[in-house]
C-alpha cells in the first residue's frame, strides 16, 4: 500500500541489498503469479474473460488505482481505492483472477503516471504476494475451486477478519522492508510511522470487500454503486491530507516548511541519542539572489526558486529532508551522518547541483550558496542551538566567500547575543535608533573643511552607541537592507538640506556597501532623497569600497554609472586593502580615492609604507584623481601625507566622529564662512597654525 519510491522514480544500484530485495521480490511475485494462472488453466481464463463481472470488477481496480488515498507524510505513500474490489476477487474468486486484474490495473496506473518499470514491477509482485498469502488462509479454511465463487456467511467472516489481517501484514512488511533500505531507516521505525492511520484506512477498504462480494452474488450492475461511497471517502481523505501537507509544506516550492523541520529534526535526535549517532543540519543561502528579484520581478525569482528546490531534493540522500525557511535560505536535515567530512560532501554536492546553469526565458542564470554545517551532538544538543549554530557557519561561509563552513566555536561572534540583536534591529528601524555622526574631510594645502562624511550609529537603549561593525554586518545579509539603506539616505539628505540651508555649503559623503550596489533601485532611491529635500546633487558623495570593485565589479559598475549621471561624486574608498588596481579605474566615473588608514599609519615609522603611500599618490595625480587620506591620527601624520601630496585628510588628529549638532558646533568654532578655494563652495575654515589645538570633543 505503500510506495517505497515515493521520493525518487529511480532504481536501485545493481548489487546494493536494495536491489537484491527488489529483484528477489518482483521475481517471487511474477513465479507466484505466472504458476496461479497456469494452475487455473486457459480453459478456465477464457470462461472469465467472457464474464461481465470480472470485467466490471478489473474497470473498478484500474480506476481505484488512479484514485489512492493519500497517507499523511509526503513519503508515506498511499492505499488504493482499489482494493475492495481486487480483495472481492481474492474472496469470490481466489488467486489468480485477482492476482491478474490487479496487475493489469497496476500497470495501466503506473504508466499513466509515468512510473518506471522496476516500480511498476514491484507493485504487481508485491500485491500478488500480499494476495497470496490472503488465499491460502481462506483456502486452508474453505479449500475451493475457482470456477466456484465464495460468499462468506457465519464462521466464514472469521476466516475472512484472518485473510484481511493477513493481507496487511504481508503487505507491510513487503513494503516497509524496502522503504527502510531505500532511506536507510530502522525497519522498526518505518513500520510504526503513522500506523494507526494506515490501519485505520486499510481497515475501512477492506471491510467494503464483503460487501462487495454480496453485491457481486445479486447483481453486477451493484457493484459500480460502490464508487459514490468510495469517492467521498478519497475526498475526505484527500481534503485532510491537502490540510496538514499545507501546514507543513512551503507554498511555492512544496518543500517543508520551519515547522515540519522542527518536528523531523527532534524526531531525528531523539532516534540519534538512542542510537549514539550523528545528526547534520545544514542551512543554505543563496547568493545574489535579490538582484534576481529586483531585477527581472518576483514572478521570475519564484521559478527560479522552484528549479532551485528541485534540484535540492534530487541531490540529498534518501531520508535527507529539504525545508524551505523563507526567501532564498534553506535547510537540509541528515537524519544519519557519519561525520563532518560526510556533511561535507552533502554540502558540496548541494552546490555543484546548483552551480549548473539554469535556463528561464531564454536567460541562463548561475547562482551560487552559501552554506553552514552544524552536527548534533558536535555542537548542540537541540534544535535550537544547532539552528543558530549552522546559521553562524553560513554567514561565515558568505563573509569569506568559502561556499561551505563548519561550525566552529572560535569563529562564533556570540550568535546568541547576535541573534537577540537582530531582532532589537527591526525594532530601531522602526523607532529611529539609528543615527548619523559625521566626521570631516580637511584640506591638507589650506586647512579648511571640504567635505564630511556620514557614518551610521545605533543609539541602543542599554549598550550606548554601537559602531557600524557591530550591527552593519546583519543588516547587509537580511531583509532589512533596503529599510536600512533608505534611513541612511533620509537622515544625511535631511541634515546636508539644514546645513546648506545655513550656509555651510559642504559635500555628505555616505558609505555605500556591496549590498546596497547590487540593487538596481539605488539610483532612483538616491534621486528621490535630493528631491524631497530640495539638494542639488554636489551636496552629495557616495563612496564605494575597493573591496566591492574587487568582489562584484560587473554587477556594480552599471549602478555607478548610474549614480554619477545623477551628477553625484563618486569617491572609491579603503584604497590598498584588497587586490584591485587604480589602472582597473578607466571608464570608472571616480574622482577621489581614499588610501587606507593601514597605511597612512606606517608614513612616518616604516619607509615601505611611506613608498607605498607615495607610489599610490603620484599614480592617482597621473590619472587626474585627488588622494584623501583616512586614519590620520597626529600632527607627524598629516604632515607626511600632505608633503606625498594627498589633497585632504581625514581623522582623530582633526576629530572623531561626531553627531549633527556636536559636528555643527565644530565647524563654527573652527572658522568662519568663507568661499573654499578648493571646492567653490562655502565651507569653515580652521586655524592656520599647521598643529590642531581644539579641545577634545564628545566621542560616540
Amino acid at each position: 500500500m505503500k510506495d517505497p519510491n515515493s521520493t525518487r522514480d529511480v532504481g536501485p544500484r545493481v548489487g546494493t541489498p536494495l536491489w537484491l530485495y527488489f529483484a528477489s521480490t518482483t521475481v517471487a511475485g511474477c513465479v507466484l503469479l505466472v504458476v496461479s494462472l497456469i494452475w487455473l488453466g486457459a480453459d478456465r481464463l477464457q470462461v472469465f474473460a467472457t464474464e461481465p463481472l470480472v470485467w466490471v470488477l478489473l474497470c473498478m481496480v484500474i480506476i481505484g488505482e488512479l484514485r489512492p488515498i493519500a497517507a499523511q507524510r509526503p513519503a508515506g505513500g498511499s492505499a488504493p481505492t482499489s482494493l475492495p474490489f481486487a480483495f472481492a476477487l481474492v474472496i469470490y474468486y481466489g488467486l489468480p483472477v485477482a492476482g491478474l486484474a490487479q496487475a493489469v490495473g497496476s500497470l495501466l496506473a503506473g504508466a499513466a503516471r509515468g512510473h518506471a518499470p522496476h516500480r511498476i514491477a514491484f507493485n504487481i509482485a508485491q500485491y500478488t504476494l500480499s494476495f497470496g498469502v490472503a488465499d491460502a488462509v481462506i483456502q486452508l479454511a474453505y479449500p475451493r475451486s475457482p470456477l466456484v465463487p465464495w460468499v462468506p456467511e457465519g464462521v466464514g467472516l472469521v476466516v475472512l477478519v484472518l485473510a484481511a489481517g493477513a493481507y496487511f501484514v504481508a503487505n507491510l512488511l513487503l513494503v516497509e522492508c524496502a522503504v527502510a533500505m531505500h532511506e536507510r531507516t530502522p525497519l522498526h521505525r518505518v513500520l510504526t510511522k503513522d500506523l494507526g492511520y494506515r490501519l485505520f484506512v486499510a481497515g475501512v477498504l477492506l471491510s467494503l470487500a464483503p460487501l462487495v462480494v454480496v453485491a457481486m452474488a445479486h447483481s453486477v450492475w451493484l457493484v459500480p454503486l460502490f464508487f459514490f461511497p468510495l469517492a467521498a471517502l478519497y475526498s475526505s481523505a484527500s481534503l485532510s491530507v491537502k490540510r496538514e501537507y499545507q501546514a507543513n509544506h512551503d507554498e511555492l516550492t512544496g518543500l517543508a516548511n520551519r515547522k515540519l523541520l522542527i518536528l523531523r529534526t527532534q524526531e531525528a535526535l531523539v532516534e540519534a541519542q538512542e542510537r549514539r549517532q550523528r545528526v547534520g543540519l545544514l542551512l543554505l543561502d543563496l547568493d545574489r539572489f535579490k538582484e534576481v528579484n529586483d531585477t527581472l520581478g518576483h514572478p521570475t525569482g519564484d521559478r527560479l526558486l522552484q528549479t532551485v528546490a528541485h534540484r535540492l531534493t534530487h541531490s540529498v540522500r534518501p531520508g535527507d529532508l529539504v525545508a524551505r525557511l523563507g526567501g532564498d535560505e534553506f535547510a537540509v536535515l541528515l537524519p544519519q551522518i557519519r561525520d563532518t567530512a560526510s556533511a561535507r560532501e552533502v554540502a558540496a554536492r548541494l552546490r555543484v547541483a546548483l552551480a549548473e546553469p539554469m535556463r528561464l526565458d531564454g536567460m541562463d542564470f548561475d547562482l551560487e550558496a552559501s552554506i553552514g554545517i552544524a552536527l548534533y551532538p558536535n555542537h548542540a544538543p537541540d534544535f535550537e542551538l544547532l539552528m543558530q549554530r549552522a546559521d553562524v557557519a553560513m554567514y561565515v561561509a558568505k563573509e569569506q566567500r568559502t561556499g561551505v563552513e563548519v561550525y566552529a566555536p572560535h569563529k562564533d561572534r556570540n550568535s546568541t547575543a547576535r541573534l537577540s540583536l537582530f531582532g532589537e534591529l527591526r525594532r530601531a528601524l522602526i523607532e529611529g535608533e539609528l543615527e548619523m555622526f559625521y566626521q570631516p574631510i580637511v584640506s591638507l594645502d589650506d586647512e579648511r573643511v571640504v567635505a564630511l562624511e556620514a557614518l551610521v550609529r545605533w543609539r541602543h537603549s542599554s549598550r550606548g552607541v554601537l559602531p557600524p561593525e557591530e550591527f552593519v554586518p546583519m543588516i547587509e545579509q537580511s531583509y532589512l537592507m533596503r529599510s536600512f539603506t533608505h534611513e541612511v539616505i533620509e537622515q544625511t539628505c535631511a541634515q546636508a538640506a539644514r546645513w546648506w540651508s545655513e550656509g555651510i555649503a559642504l559635500p555628505v559623503a555616505i558609505n555605500l556597501s556591496a549590498r546596497e550596489l547590487l540593487d538596481p533601485t539605488l539610483p532612483e532611491s538616491i534621486e528621490a532623497g535630493l528631491r524631497r529635500h530640495r539638494l542639488e546633487p554636489r551636496a552629495l558623495r557616495l563612496e564605494i569600497s575597493e573591496r566591492v570593485l574587487v568582489s562584484d565589479a560587473e554587477a556594480v559598475v552599471p549602478v555607478i554609472v548610474a549614480l554619477a549621471e545623477l551628477g553625484v561624486a563618486v569617491t572609491l574608498d579603503d584604497f590598498g586593502t584588497g587586490y584591485f588596481t587604480l589602472a582597473r579605474l578607466n571608464g570608472l566615473p571616480v574622482t577621489e580615492v581614499k588610501v587606507d588608514g593601514s597605511f597612512v599609519r606606517h608614513v612616518t615609522d616604516d619607509s615601505d609604507g611611506k613608498v607605498v603611500v607615495a607610489a599610490a599618490v603620484d599614480l592617482m595625480n597621473a590619472l587626474g584623481l585627488r588622494a584623501i587620506a583616512e586614519g590620520v591620527e597626529n600632527a607627524e601624520q598629516a604632515a607626511a601625507v600632505r608633503s606625498l601630496g594627498c589633497y585632504a585628510a581625514q581623522g582623530r588628529y582633526f576629530t572623531p566622529p561626531l553627531d549633527a549638532g556636536a559636528v555643527t558646533g565644530w565647524l563654527l568654532e573652527h572658522g568662519g564662512l568663507e568661499t573654499s578655494p578648493t571646492t567653490g563652495h562655502a565651507g569653515p575654515a580652521w586655524p592656520r597654525s599647521g598643529v590642531r589645538p581644539p579641545t577634545t570633543p564628545r566621542q560616540p
